[in-house]
């Protein structure tokens, strides 16, 4: 079996799915791409097993097969060969051979067979979102997905569907947030959770524009696909906790502030906090803001003040600066409004504008202040 293809246009191909693959991987098949040839297209396939990513791609070729190709060694041949065509030929024991205009590279592939087969698209329900709407929510609500593997139901970004709109709700139980886009239909009011991993994959693969995608899901795997371009994941199995009883419903105080403003100063105020717990407390009163940070093991101090606009009684709160500078970094405009109540009670962070189509909401719990 033999195929031209051309060296740029397959590693572009190549590096959009290569992601998926595990450096430490239990199955040494998996370290490889699947490819098939059929008439004048290729797919190459790439899966960790929980999740598949392929790519299409036209070439010249006169028959059909397919063979295992280990993925380090070809993306690192690829990197370094200038745009050319490259022709790969591959004999009955799957040994593969790629020359080029001046080379000849030889490299030992695996038995296809192995490769682990894909899940099926069976009883999917779907709907379609733009690319870029798609792109927006997992941007604006991944940065906030736990860790913690003990609690796999926030592992992953909560998907919330009605005919009316699509939420987003991502949470580690320090801090929420709430992403809805109300110009997507979804044809029936369902749930699932999707896994960090994947979603980081389909931010980097999709394009930042309103092509039409379709997203299809049932009751354990995820389906998108975009162009030449399909990802199918696991849907994490698990019960999203109640967020909507976290959000407080009466927070009376509000703080309007510049976003970026207030963003330095609390990453110039943080360097001088406790590096375990990045607290930075906030003095508010009248129409001033006042940082503080210190940490008491080294005798490190860091205070600013800053104007802003405040409607409320004095407060004093303390809050995580890194947490603080991730929502803040969400939210796409010049102010923010964060509204507050009491020192125990959770923030929430508000953009001042927002386009018509979307609501973005951001809770961070505070931290006891260390008086």
């Amino acid at each position: 079996m033999k195929f031209i293809v051309s060296s740029a246009a397959l590693l572009k191909q190549l590096q959009q799915i290569s992601g998926v693959i595990n450096s430490n991987t239990v199955l040494p098949i998996l370290e490889d791409f699947l490819f098939e040839i059929e008439k004048n297209k290729l797919t190459v396939v790439a899966t960790d097993l929980e999740t598949v990513m392929k790519v299409h791609l036209e070439i010249e070729a006169k028959d059909s097969g397919k063979v295992c190709i280990p993925a380090k060694i070809l993306m690192d041949s690829l990197k370094n060969i200038p745009e050319q065509p490259l022709t790969f030929t591959i004999d009955k024991n799957f040994g593969i051979e790629i020359t080029s205009d001046n080379g000849k590279y030889k490299v030992m592939g695996e038995n296809p067979d192995n490769f682990p087969k894909e899940p099926a698209a069976d009883d999917a329900n779907s709907f379609t979102i733009t690319s870029s709407a798609l792109v927006t929510a997992i941007n604006k609500s991944l940065f906030a997905v736990s860790n913690d593997d003990l609690r796999p139901a926030m592992t992953g970004v909560f998907f919330e569907l009605d005919k009316k709109g699509l939420t987003c709700v991502a949470t580690d139980a320090h801090r929420l947030v709430k992403y809805r886009r109300t110009d997507v239909s979804c044809p029936k009011t369902d749930t699932f959770i999707a896994p960090k991993k994947p979603l980081n994959l389909l931010k980097t693969a999709l394009p930042d524009n309103d092509d039409e995608l379709t997203v299809s899901y049932n009751s354990n795997h995820l389906f998108v696909k975009h162009g030449g371009t399909e990802l199918v994941c696991r849907l994490i199995d698990a019960r999203f906790p109640d967020y909507k009883v976290v959000i407080p419903v009466d927070n009376p105080y509000k703080l309007t502030i510049n976003k970026g403003d207030f963003q330095s100063a609390l990453r110039r105020v943080s360097v001088f906090s406790n590096k375990s717990t990045n607290q930075v407390a906030l003095s508010i009163s009248g129409s001033e803001l006042q940082l503080a940070a210190q940490d008491v093991d080294f005798s490190n101090e860091g205070n600013e003040r800053m104007s802003c606009q405040y409607d409320g009684e004095d407060l004093q709160i303390a809050f995580n600066a890194k947490f603080l500078i991730e929502m803040l970094g969400a939210a796409d405009t010049d102010e923010i409004v964060m509204e507050l109540s009491t020192p125990t009670k959770a923030g929430i962070i508000k953009p001042t504008e927002i386009d018509k189509n979307e609501e973005l909401l951001m809770l961070v719990m505070p931290l006891m202040l260390n008086n």
